[in-house]
Formats: C-alpha cells, sequence, structure tokens
C-alpha cells in the first residue's frame, strides 16, 4: 500500500491539533455531574456554542453525566477528563432514533467534520438495563418492534456512538463500556484516527468492538476490545461504496464472535488494507473472517503478526451470493503471514455474559478454510509462516466427511447461507480446506494436532493453481499417512 493510500499522520496531527483552538468547561453551561441530573439538553446548547463559535473542547470534568443522545457538531471535540463519565440514560425514549441513519446512539455526527472525542474518561451506556427497559415497553405495547428471540432490533437499541459521513474525526485513549447495542460505528466518513482506546462491550446482544463501514483512510491503533460480538468489523453496506486505505496495528481483542472481520454486509467492499501485530483470545468464531457474500470486493489485504489463542477457528475466507443483486463478488490478493494460532477442543468463550450458541452438532473441530463459489473464485491467496496447533481427536465415528468423490461433490456450496467457519458442519480435512479457489501459496505453514485425528490435513477442492513450500504436518501415530489430498485441482505443486 503506498504512501497515497494510508491517512496521512501529519494531517491528522494538524486537524487534531487545530480541535484544541480553545476549552470550554460542560459545567459552565449548566451540565451537572451528579449522575441523576439528565444533561441532554445542557450539553447540546454547548456544542452548539462552541461550533457556532470558532470551535474547540467541551471539557467534562471527573463525575457522571446523565445524557440522552446529543448530535456532535463541526470542530468540537470531547474531552472526557480522567473520572469523567457520559452515563447513557436507562430510558429508552431519552434517544433519539436519527431518521436518516435509521439508528439509535448517545452520541451521533452527521455530515461534521475536525472533530473528536478523548481523553481518559469514559462512555457508558448502561446498555442492559435500557435494552431491557425496552424489552419492557415492547411487551406493554409501548414501542413497536418485532422482538424477535425476545431481544428488540439492533437499530431500537442505542449504540455509543455513531457518525455518518463525517470527515477528520479523533477517537482517542477514552472507554467505551455497555452499549446496548453495537458499540461505535463510523459510516461513511473519511479520515478516522482511533488510537489508545479500551472497548468493554459485552453487556448485551450484538456488542461489537468497533465498526467502520465504508470509510475512506482509517487508522486504529494500540487498542484493547473485548466484545460479545464481532471485534474490529469492517462493513460495506452502499453497494455504490468501499471501504478502503485502512491501517490497522498493535490491537488486542477478544469475542464471543469474530476478531478481525470483514462482513458480514459486503455490497460494494473492502481495498487496500494492512493490519499488523493482532493478538486474538478467549474467542468464539474466527480470528480472521473475510466474508465476501453480498456481491462486494475484497482486494490488496495484507495482514502480518497475528497471535490467536484459544479461539475456535483461525482463518475463514469465503465469497458467498446472499445479497449480490447481480453484482459478482470477488476476493483477490490476500497476504497473511506470521500467525501463531491455538484451537481448543473446547468452547473458547465459555463463562462469558453472552456466549457464542452452541453449533448444531456433530461436528469435528472445524479446519481453516478457503471456500468460494464455482462462478465466483477466491484468487491469489498467500499463507506465510504460519502455524497451527489444533487438538485433532477427530472421530468418524462422531461425525464423519470420507474422501470419495460422492462424500466431497455433496457438501453444499450454501451459496446464501450466512458466513461461518461452522456452516458446513463436517469437512474432509484437519488443518485447511481449499474448495473454487486459483492461485493458492502456503510457504512454511505447518499444521499440528495434539491427537490423531481420521481426516488429512488438506484437502485442495476445484483448486487451479496451488503451491506448497515447506509445509509439515506434525500428528501423533501418523507416519505413512496421506496428509494432502486433491480433488478435481490442477496445477499443484508441492516442495
Amino acid at each position: 500500500m503506498g504512501k497515497a493510500k494510508i491517512i496521512s499522520l501529519s494531517f491528522l496531527l494538524f486537524f487534531t491539533l487545530s480541535l484544541y483552538a480553545k476549552d470550554y468547561k460542560a459545567s459552565d453551561f449548566g451540565a451537572k455531574a451528579d449522575g441523576i441530573t439528565l444533561n441532554t439538553c445542557s450539553i447540546q446548547k454547548a456544542i452548539d456554542y462552541i461550533s457556532e463559535n470558532g470551535g474547540g473542547r467541551l471539557v467534562f470534568e471527573a463525575g457522571n453525566y446523565l445524557t440522552g443522545s446529543i448530535y456532535l457538531k463541526s470542530n468540537v471535540t470531547i474531552q472526557l477528563n480522567y473520572g469523567a463519565t457520559l452515563l447513557g440514560s436507562t430510558n429508552p425514549f431519552d434517544y433519539i432514533k436519527d431518521k436518516y441513519i435509521g439508528w439509535m446512539s448517545m452520541i451521533f455526527s452527521v455530515k461534521q467534520e475536525n472533530i473528536g472525542i478523548t481523553g481518559q474518561g469514559t462512555i457508558n451506556g448502561r446498555g442492559f438495563i435500557t435494552a431491557n427497559n425496552m424489552v419492557n415497553y415492547i411487551h406493554r405495547g409501548i414501542y413497536t418492534d418485532p422482538l424477535k428471540l425476545d431481544r428488540p432490533n439492533e437499530t431500537n437499541r442505542p449504540q455509543n456512538v455513531y457518525f455518518r459521513e463525517c470527515k477528520n474525526v479523533t477517537i482517542t485513549d477514552i472507554t467505551l463500556k455497555d452499549p446496548a447495542s453495537w458499540n461505535q460505528t463510523y459510516d461513511q466518513c473519511k479520515n478516522l484516527y482511533v488510537d489508545n482506546i479500551k472497548v468493554d462491550s459485552k453487556s448485551y446482544w450484538n456488542n461489537d468492538g468497533i465498526d467502520v463501514v465504508d470509510c475512506d483512510g482509517v487508522v486504529i491503533k494500540n487498542s484493547y476490545f473485548d466484545a460479545a460480538d464481532d471485534v474490529i468489523c469492517f462493513k460495506s453496506h452502499d453497494a455504490m461504496s468501499i471501504c478502503q486505505n485502512v491501517v490497522v496495528s498493535n490491537c488486542v481483542g477478544r469475542s464471543s464472535a469474530n476478531g478481525l472481520k470483514f462482513g458480514t454486509v459486503s455490497r460494494g467492499g473492502f481495498r487496500n488494507f494492512k493490519v499488523t501485530n493482532l493478538t486474538i483470545y478467549d474467542t468464539f468464531r474466527s480470528a480472521i473472517t473475510f466474508a465476501a457474500v453480498d456481491g462486494g470486493i475484497i482486494e490488496n489485504i495484507v495482514v502480518d503478526s497475528v497471535r490467536s489463542i484459544n479461539t475456535g477457528n483461525v482463518i475463514y475466507l469465503r465469497i458467498g451470493d446472499r445479497w449480490s443483486q447481480g453484482k459478482k463478488p470477488g476476493m483477490n490478493g490476500i497476504t497473511i503471514s506470521n500467525v501463531y494460532a491455538e484451537v481448543p477442543f473446547t468452547k473458547p468463550d465459555a463463562g462469558y455474559n453472552y456466549e457464542g450458541p452452541v453449533e448444531d452438532l456433530p461436528r469435528n473441530i472445524s479446519p481453516a478454510s478457503i471456500v468460494g463459489l464455482p462462478e465466483y473464485r477466491i484468487q491469489n491467496v498467500k499463507l506465510k509462516n504460519i502455524e497451527i496447533v489444533y487438538p485433532g481427536a477427530g472421530n468418524p465415528l462422531y461425525a464423519k466427511r470420507g474422501l470419495t468423490p460422492a462424500e466431497l461433490d455433496s457438501i453444499p456450496e450454501m451459496r446464501t447461507a450466512y458466513p461461518e467457519f461452522s456452516q458446513f458442519k463436517e469437512l474432509p480435512a484437519w488443518g485447511i480446506y481449499i474448495r473454487h479457489a486459483d492461485g493458492i501459496e502456503l510457504e512454511n505453514v505447518t499444521f499440528t494436532a495434539l491427537k490423531k485425528d481420521y481426516r488429512p490435513g488438506i484437502v485442495m477442492d476445484d483448486v487451479k493453481g496451488a503451491s506448497l513450500k515447506g509445509t509439515k504436518f506434525n500428528e501423533p501415530g501418523s507416519e505413512g499417512k496421506k496428509q494432502i489430498v486433491q480433488y478435481k485441482s490442477e496445477n499443484v505443486t508441492i516442495e
């Protein structure tokens, strides 16, 4: 990724410092830090005043500032000093469902520029209480919602932050916790800088770490995420837009869903990403999931230096045809390197507040997977310097997928299904399964099984062009076992 593709740090510094032109105390506008007084109007008046008078920081000293929905305006930064908390109201009617965005949030910003939330304070949505209050209102007929699975729709529960079509956004040093829905969403924004934030987002269903939707020019670094749902999630809601020019570095995450995820909504696509030094632990689904299932593209992606510990799956690359509406999904030019991963035999997120669902069984431990469709093939993927440690112990008497042509052909395409690594149930490999793909390279990749598994390490089905260099298998009692199986594949070289 060239310099022109990455957001300029000098430019970021310029617009960040420009926000600090003048400080205004929230208390001077009547905001009370008692955790009881509803400060929505006072905070909004302060933001409006600062924006209309040249910009600056709205400073919150230590204390609890109760609020409903507020709108951040151009050239204003919310500065949360140490000990200061923006405390979400637990009354759902204190939140606006923005008509343009279609979501609820505590802090909105729409079509603004040079904005930020900084400092060592906290945004606390108190989402568990708020969401359950909403459930109560729905049951009583006060609020209309389908209440699927006895939970309000995501759009009818407040996020902590939702910024739409904003330019020059800075989010640094703060803690975001306990939203009622997704946590923080940056939608069609340009120049987004996130640094050194802490996220505790597991108080209710659908609590993500961070969602970046169709943004251009993004830096996310030095941050920690503990989420009930996806950790660092990139989405593409608009078929005419794309999420692009993104750098993620030095982040740690835990999830009862996925770690680093592209999708699920993927209408436009994702292009020019560099992700480095990522740690994922105690995570129910995949450490890395790239899903092009709605007609979008995923291209020119580099993921380097990943440590995945106690994670249900490591790599899942998937093309589907769910909501494509005539567009052709694609995935091309993916490099994943320098990965160490351990997959457990037991449920990796057991004991957390909102665990991932119990999977349909029987199913032995799933391999890493690269799975396209016959007409939409995954192209040019390189896996380099990777070690994945599996529990092994795949048992054909529990669940079996054999290697005969009929058994391999019986694996469903599932083109319209929600993309998850376990969607096919039993797969025929314990290390990695590759299907409908071209130009696949494995260089210095080691698969270790702690116990003997009935399946081979690698199965390639309809792969055109593959290179395996230095691929190793460590599996007890596997002397003489054929670890690499090719089916309907061609131009495969093994060194």
